[in-house]
This record gives C-alpha cells, structure tokens and sequence, in this order.
C-alpha cells in the first residue's frame, strides 16, 4: 500500500458552516469514544497534511485537549509520523525504551505517555491521519486483538471522515455514502452509550 497518493487540504464548510462543524464534532466523537474504548488517559486524532509534509492535531480528549487542537509537526517525526508513512497500527507498551518515539515532540505537548496505541485513518487506500490513544489500559493494550480494533475503528472512522468533506458526494457511490452516514449515526450512538 502507498500510504500518501494525494495531499490532504482540509474540507471546505458546506453551505452554512455546517460542514466544519460536523467534521469537528465527528473528530471528537472518534477520539473520545477511542479513550473511552482502550481506558486511555488521553486520544487525539491528527491529520495529514502533505502539501506542508505536516500532522496537524484536529481532535484531543484528555491531557492537552485545551490548547493542542491546531498545532502541528513534521510528518516524519515520532510514532505517529511512522505511522503515517507506513500505513500500520503500532502498539508500544515502553516509550522510555523506544527509538522512535521522539520525545522532544511529546514534551512540546505537555503531556510525555509511557505507552501508546496508533491506527492510521485510512479511506479508499489513502492516509488521511492517524487515531492515537496515549496510556491506554494495560488490558486494552494486551495482544493483537486490541491493535485490530483500534484499526478497525481508525478506518470506519477515516471512512465517516470523507462523507464529510466537500468532494464526497463525487468520491463515494450513494450505496456507500449512506453506509458512511449510517456509520456517523453510529459513532454518535457509541459516544452517547459510554458518556
């Protein structure tokens, strides 16, 4: 798989602003029902900008959530620039013990994890970002089951995330729009259960 086939610019608003709102709110829905899911003490979502070779936070429950939505950093740095690249889930259980996490950005975000779970959001063969839970549970972290989930959820999510922007209605044939919709409904109604 190639992971990044074109830039990522971010959706236009549909008529009225409503689509940045709803993109917004479905981002936080997806990272607070991620937290939720691993018992982590912190989740973000971050998109992929290509044209500036950049992750750019759009969603974050948890630790940092006041000021981190917005900020940015190099594609290629950390686990989660891997991730990016390379298309795969990882699971790292010791950030003291790992070359690729990349501290510095960790510090510069307040909050430094001691383990983490990352899925690429991934729709039609395209990397649109990556899913992140930080200090997830140690049992939600446990085996492959668990990285097969939040994979599973970073594409239904990626997925729910394209019916959301501008081009969609183009992109996607109506049978699999109104799954992707339905898959919205969904995440909502998970949201709602684990409040």
């Amino acid at each position: 798989m190639t992971p990044r086939t074109e830039p990522f610019t971010a959706p236009a608003p549909l008529p009225g602003g409503a689509g940045d709102a709803r993109r917004r709110e479905l981002l936080q829905s997806v990272v607070e029902v991620a937290r939720a899911i691993f018992g982590a003490a912190a989740g973000s979502v971050l998109l992929l900008d290509e044209e500036r070779d950049e992750l750019v936070f759009a969603a974050v429950s948890g630790e940092g959530e006041e000021f981190l939505v917005g900020r940015r950093f190099p594609a290629g740095s950390g686990i989660a620039g891997w991730v990016a690249t390379s298309g795969e889930p990882v699971v790292v259980d010791d950030l003291t013990a790992s070359r690729s996490f990349d501290r510095s950005v960790a510090e510069s975000t307040e909050y430094v994890p001691d383990a983490l779970m990352a899925a690429p959001l991934v729709s039609d063969g395209r990397v649109l970002g990556v899913l992140e839970v930080l200090d997830p549970s140690p049992q939600a972290r446990s085996g492959l089951p668990e990285l097969d989930l939040l994979a599973l959820f970073a594409r239904q999510a990626a997925t729910a995330l394209r019916v959301v922007s501008p081009d969609t209605p183009a992109a996607l044939p109506p049978s699999r729009r109104a799954d992707a919709l339905r898959l919205l409904g969904s995440l909502e109604q998970l949201l709602r259960e684990s409040a």
